[in-house]
């Protein structure tokens, strides 16, 4: 493994993870304040939008991978099939009364969350063997 390759691949990560994050919050803000929607639902419909954008970006430019796009999808749909109930879930508990913690709090206290664990679900599960695959444009 090629550390110096590895360190860029993580800081196009983060870098696309970033933008990822201001469509999130900026979508996340729209729904809940000017829309008025539930704490979760603005969150459901910010991470939706966040994931596609991160998906791919990461796909062609962090991981250059070639491989089948509905398998990797498939696989990224199956990480959030169990991270999207679940942070959705303490989202509308946390923001909620008894606790009404704050909901920008939880809602980046979430995406922390999601970042570290969706970096190494697709580091070694979505594009593991399909890294550096794709050709050079």
């Amino acid at each position: 493994m090629d550390k110096k390759k590895e360190f860029f691949r993580t800081v196009k990560f983060v870098l696309f993870s970033i933008s990822a994050g201001v469509i999130q919050v900026l979508s996340f803000t729209l729904m809940e304040e000017l829309l008025h929607l539930p704490h979760w639902l603005s969150y459901l419909v910010s991470l939706m939008l966040s994931v596609l954008w991160n998906f791919t970006l990461n796909r062609k430019f962090t991981f250059c991978s070639a491989n089948n796009v509905p398998i990797a999808m498939a696989k990224v749909a199956l990480f959030y099939l169990v991270f999207t109930p679940l942070s959705t879930w303490w989202t509308a508990v946390l923001t909620s009364e008894p606790a009404a913690w704050n909901e920008y709090l939880v809602l980046a206290m979430t995406m922390i969350v999601n970042f570290v664990t969706e970096y190494l679900y697709d580091r070694f599960i979505v594009f593991g063997k399909s890294i550096d695959t794709a050709k050079k444009e």
